[in-house]
């Protein structure tokens, strides 16, 4: 007899549907699983045969054999731990072959029978849907990340005995619903606000532009100026998370593992904030079985950087392709995967090795030599995909200790959806390539940033007196769209490039 489970497995941060096929016939009793398994897999026989009877069970003496279909395609993983023992115990007619076929299944299992919890789940079940599946069974552990996905019923176990139970019709379980919504009303609630920082009014409104348009930001400040504090809020004025966003950040931090019962969907813009320590693997993905990297981690949200200069070179030369293309390709010799990176990347370093050059009481003692190559250390193409360069100035302890404060993150947060509302309106059909001002070509500039003569000659002698280099035209145009789009403008005005190259600092000869 031959019994087909339905399951699916990993690709990158996408599934892809596998039948389990098990077979059982006459022979000597064997157990054999084919259909390109990864170890995990083939120790699977043993996990299965051990929680097929230590659950009561009687495990099928025949010849069995597991198909993995289709056959050209690796797997990898324990979550095939529950269809296989679904597929052994409908060959020896423990399990109703009639009803198998309705339920999709995934989940591991222990020694003793109990289902653990597998990474993946959100990608597998939006797959099983795509299939018309009409319920999958999963691990009650994973029963809230799998009950984000609409339209199938997510039946949640913790044995083997409730699977088999409840295939056969012996058990009724309620599928598991989860309100989406208040994870959403949840995730207006950062615990970091720009209403407590003091005295950076200026690098408030840069990081705002920067939210306002998508774009990568570096700052350089003394140490202790502020600098992580003003990073780490920024999410907080980023436009709230659509739905569609929402599942596809969800869906790497369910690869990754890092979904919890408590966190099933990602509502809150990521903020990742890596060691200078990283490994080229560990910022982009990597690895045996690719996983996805910080890069990938904070799709959708903030990548940090802090000390800039002090990653290994190579790793941040790594980033720029990303950067650039919003994904990432890890290849290997058995197929490459993909993996989304469309972020902000803050980054932030000091203007020198001591940290003090600029600093209003504190000698630097730096050389120049030292100070070019501290800064050397940040190659031209990557500084190339920075739009903005944020001086972060020293605080005075007045501002400090004063009781003025500036705008608070809802109501950055209102002036930077309304921006962002006005250039999804100028995108128009060209939403799925554009989603910010920072992405735009230089054909795009041209089209969607155009300059009026005055403004041009404006910014023809800016460029010649302040020396500065080729690249930074299309940045400062870009940036002048921004803060049009923040006002409400629907021309680049001269005030907006006056600001806009004000943002441009290292550019300029001789910085």
């Amino acid at each position: 007899m031959i019994c087909k489970v339905q399951a699916a497995g990993i690709a990158g941060i996408a599934a892809m549907p596998v039948e389990v096929e098990v077979d059982g016939s006459r022979g000597e009793p064997e157990f054999l699983v084919v259909g390109l398994p990864d170890k995990s897999i083939n120790e699977s026989r043993e996990r299965v045969r051990a929680a097929i009877e230590n659950a009561g069970y009687d495990f099928p003496l025949q010849r069995i054999t597991v198909n993995l279909a289709p056959a050209d395609l690796k797997k990898e993983g324990p979550s095939y731990d529950l269809p296989i023992a679904v597929g052994l115990m409908t060959v020896n007619h423990q399990i109703d072959p009639g009803a198998v076929a309705r339920h999709g299944v995934i989940g591991e299992l222990a020694l003793d029978g109990r289902v653990r919890r597998v990474a993946g789940v959100l990608p597998i079940v939006l797959e099983l849907k795509k299939r018309h599946m009409r319920s999958v069974i999963v691990p009650i552990d994973n029963a809230p990340e799998a009950a984000v996905v609409d339209g199938i019923d997510v039946i949640p176990v913790g044995h083997l005995r409730e699977v088999v139970g409840f295939i056969n019709g012996n058990l009724a379980i309620e599928p598991y619903r989860i309100d989406v919504e208040a994870f959403f009303e949840q995730a207006q609630s950062y615990g970091a606000d720009y209403v407590d920082v003091r005295g950076q009014e200026s690098a408030k409104r840069a990081l705002m532009i920067a939210a306002a348009g998508g774009h990568n930001v570096l700052m350089i400040g003394n140490p202790g100026v502020g600098k992580s504090m003003l990073s780490k809020r920024l999410p907080t004025v980023l436009p709230r998370m659509t739905l569609e966003e929402a599942l596809e950040t969800t869906k790497i931090y369910s690869v990754a593992g890092e979904v919890t019962r408590e966190n099933p969907l990602v509502t809150q813009r990521p903020f990742r904030s890596p060691h200078h320590t990283i490994s080229d693997a560990g910022m982009i993905g990597g690895g045996t079985n690719p996983r996805p990297g910080e890069i990938s981690m904070a799709h959708n949200g903030v990548l940090f950087l802090d000390e800039f200069p002090e990653f290994n070179r190579k790793t941040l030369e790594v980033m720029r392709q990303p950067l650039e293309d919003g994904t990432v390709t890890i290849s290997r010799a058995s197929g490459s995967v993909t993996f989304p990176a469309r972020l902000m990347m803050v980054a932030a370093m000091n203007p020198c090795p001591c940290g003090y050059l600029g600093h209003p009481s504190k000698p630097c003692s730096c050389t120049p030599r030292m100070i070019a190559g501290y800064r050397s250390r940040i190659s031209g193409p990557l500084l190339d995909r920075i739009d903005i360069h944020l001086e972060v100035p020293a605080v005075d302890l007045k501002e400090l200790s004063g009781t003025r404060t500036g705008l608070s993150s809802s109501e950055m947060r209102a002036q930077v959806q309304a921006a962002r509302d006005r250039q999804t309106s100028r995108f128009g059909g060209n939403q799925r390539t554009l989603h910010s001002n920072a992405a735009m070509t230089d054909q795009d500039v041209s089209r969607l940033a155009a300059l009026a003569p005055p403004v041009k000659v404006l910014l023809d002698q800016a460029m010649e007196a302040l020396q500065l280099s080729a690249r930074a035209y299309t940045r400062i145009r870009k940036i002048a769209r921004t803060i049009a789009d923040l006002e409400g403008a629907a021309d680049i005005g001269p005030d907006h490039v006056t600001e806009a190259i004000g943002y441009r600092t290292l550019d300029r000869a001789g910085h």
